[in-house]
């Protein structure tokens, strides 16, 4: 079952942009070839928030409503080409005009104890950056675009970002929500199910086309100035989120399945990808607390471990993260 409905750039947490009065296009983007490959898909012109329309849809039961393929759960996606309330890690507010960026949800369903699980979890978050990062150089070699010059390597900051050549193209935001259920749909038996299991939403803000001097900081980036034979906005975000529908599924499908032997394939990809690893950094807590140091490594259950200028060493689950100037 698949529908359409028709109706980033990160700036700090006390800074809102005015959304208001920016010229919108009549018509939500057209998505074909993500269409073809989700099980359901909602597209608008401006939304509030993809992450928070997806949430809501979950809530709904929307999920019950699809059935799984292959094994795999059915994954919905919220599109927009505007949004006025997005919102990133820690309160960042994430705002594109159109045709500027790709912001799109990804919600699906995981096994409440691997989602709940503190060994594991943690490899949701890395699942959904490398699909990200794969789906990025799917779509760059669909339109045969090639680099002004130089490389621009893709690269992945931990726990979240998305780099390019060195500065910030992108982050994602993944959040566990309740699954609601229709009550006239679900018997016992797919009630018990589903009480089994537990809403995941990916929304993932990259920019594509913003102008340099729209970037919000010196350390942003869009796909364009490193790229310059991009595809039109609206074909290129369609090839994005199509490539990541079947990565991300194919992930975390195996990720439940075989979560050790998933979880070292992602460990050795992470390894591979990591902008952050070797560097110095400076990772702000959720207490306040401020570690500075260079960062070893990226552990087991997906946690950053920095060894500060004393030579003590610190794991780090949650924060964040700052690379420093050489």
């Amino acid at each position: 079952m698949t529908t359409s409905k028709h109706t980033n750039s990160e700036t700090e947490p006390d800074t809102p942009p005015d959304a208001a009065g920016v010229a919108t296009s009549a018509l939500p983007p057209a998505m074909p070839r993500t269409a073809a490959v989700a099980d359901r898909i909602e597209t608008f012109a401006v939304v509030d928030s993809t992450n928070v329309r997806a949430r809501h849809l979950l809530s709904e039961g929307a999920l019950e409503e699809l059935s799984p393929q292959n094994g795999e759960e059915p994954m919905i996606v919220v599109a927009a080409d505007l949004q006025r309330s997005g919102h990133g890690r820690l309160g960042r507010f994430w705002f594109g005009r159109p045709g500027d960026s790709f912001m799109v949800s990804f919600a699906t369903a995981l096994p409440r104890a691997l989602a709940t699980d503190p060994g594991v979890n943690g490899w949701v978050q890395m699942a959904a950056g490398i699909a990200a990062i794969d789906a990025l150089r799917d779509a760059l070699g669909e339109c045969g675009a090639s680099t002004s010059g130089e490389s621009a390597p893709l690269q992945l900051k931990w726990p979240n970002d998305i780099f390019c050549d060195g500065h910030k193209l992108g982050g994602i935001l993944c959040e566990l929500v309740p699954l609601g259920r229709h009550v006239a749909a679900a018997d016992s038996a797919g009630a018990a199910d589903m009480d089994d299991l537990v809403g995941v939403v990916v929304g993932v803000g990259i920019n594509l086309r913003v102008p340099a001097d729209r970037l919000p900081t010196a350390q942003s980036t869009s796909l364009h100035l490193h790229y310059p034979g991009l595809a039109p906005t609206g074909p290129l975000r369609d090839d994005i989120a199509a490539a990541m529908v079947t990565s991300l599924r194919e992930s975390l499908h195996r990720l439940c399945e075989a979560p050790r032997e998933q979880m070292e394939q992602l460990h050795t990809r992470v390894l591979e990808e990591s902008y952050t690893l070797g560097r110095r950094v400076e990772v702000k807590l959720a207490d306040g607390g401020i570690i500075s140091g260079e960062a070893l490594s990226v552990n087991a259950d997906a946690s950053l471990t920095v060894r500060d200028a004393e030579g003590a060493t610190h794991v780090v689950s949650t924060g964040d993260v700052g690379v420093l100037p050489v």
